[in-house]
């Protein structure tokens, strides 16, 4: 400690400029290195909130596709008349990343395994989607003109079912009301 005192007391004013602007030369260099960190991070989040916009654009698309398809077979069916139909979803679908696996054997009975993702070069690196399952469907409200009669609920109940993995709770068919 004594001679880092020594060192001190023993500087004149050239050498504390020269070691102030050695200072500041560090800093105005490390400073443009953060701001191009912080511009990647930026672009990564960027990316992911792009990425997440078009898996609900994604989402969205299926639903009215799934709803309108549902709604004209409906209405080919007799007895059931004009028909509007609502379909909910348990979650957004997931997108399966595919991944390489590596088995290493370290003993009498102990096995390793490793997965990591497999990306692909695009823009930037982008893990590879092998596969992408849509929305599972949860449940099914049919407003039909023909919904208050009995056979016509069991018979829209029944295409339902056979559609979609649902049980009968999930389903419900109620009567249109009358335009006035």
């Amino acid at each position: 400690m004594k001679w880092f005192s020594s060192i001190l007391k023993n500087m004149d004013k050239t050498r504390w400029l020269i070691l102030g602007l050695g200072g500041i030369l560090l800093l105005v260099i490390a400073l443009p290195t953060d701001s191009r960190n912080s511009d990647r991070q930026d672009a990564a989040l960027q990316k992911s909130l792009d990425t997440a916009q078009q898996q609900e654009d994604l989402v969205k698309t299926y639903e009215r596709q799934l709803t309108a398809q549902l709604e004209q077979t409906l209405g080919y069916m007799d007895g059931v008349g004009q028909v509007r139909v609502m379909i909910t979803f348990q979650d957004n679908g997931e997108n399966i990343v595919e991944k390489e696996i590596t088995k290493s054997d370290s003993g009498s009975d102990s096995t390793q395994y490793q997965e990591s993702a497999i990306y692909q070069e695009t823009e930037g690196r982008e893990p590879y989607i092998s596969q992408q399952k849509m929305p599972t469907v949860e449940g099914v409200l049919v407003i039909a003109r023909g919904g208050g009669d009995s056979a016509v609920k069991q018979n829209i109940q029944d295409a339902v079912m056979a559609l979609f993995p649902l049980q009968a709770h999930k389903i419900k068919i109620v009567k249109m009301q009358k335009e006035s």
